[in-house]
């Protein structure tokens, strides 16, 4: 498992897959254009290092945010596929996109991949053109993300101006005088017990 990264605000995508080949390619090809990359060679290491693996603790995905895993179709063992159905039904994860590749263009595994949830599916090879399109979209939903949770604050806080202020002087106990607080120049008049 490798992790390559030369700055700290860039988006971090997980690349999964079985062939060493076809994993420096994908790797180059995001890190020209500008992402953070963890390499790994299963579906069973994907889920380790997100922390689903089943009897293992991981810590890394509490230490490092994940924008986007990036999966081979056909692997031994778990395929893409399966790791996309594992992640999408993960309640900590599902949010991620995934992006399915695959040498073999057949319409029925495209489809069924984008019904499950993948974000996209890319024919291999995969070009620079085809990661900076990937990379525009997640930019768009990041910053989208931040627009709505900047709207939810905002109407929060609009909403919050509706609700009545308390004076700072509010008290629960029942005061016997219905004076105004004394100013700190006045001395306190000692109230008879209750």
């Amino acid at each position: 498992m490798e992790t390559i990264s030369s700055n700290s605000k860039e988006l971090h995508v997980l690349a999964v897959d079985d062939s060493n080949i076809d994993r420096k390619v994908i790797e180059r090809l995001l890190k020209i254009s500008s992402f953070k990359v963890t390499v790994v060679d299963s579906g069973s290491r994907a889920l380790e290092y997100l922390g689903l693996e089943e009897n293992i603790n991981s810590s890394h995905f509490d230490d490092l945010k994940v924008n986007l895993i990036i999966t081979d179709y056909s692997m031994p063992g778990m395929t893409g596929f399966e790791l996309l159905k594992k992640i999408k039904n993960s309640s900590t994860l599902k949010e991620i996109p995934v992006v399915i590749m695959s040498s073999e263009n057949i319409l029925t595994r495209i489809d069924r991949c984008l019904e499950e949830g993948a974000e996209d599916y890319l024919l291999k090879p995969v070009k620079l053109s085809d990661v900076t399109r990937l990379k525009d979209s997640i930019l768009k939903t990041e910053n989208r993300g931040i627009s709505e949770l900047q709207s939810h604050r905002g109407k929060r806080k609009r909403d919050d101006d509706r609700l009545p202020v308390l004076p700072s002087s509010f008290s629960c106990h029942k005061d016997v005088s219905m004076s105004p607080p004394p100013s700190p120049q006045q001395p306190t008049p000692k109230l008879a017990r209750l």
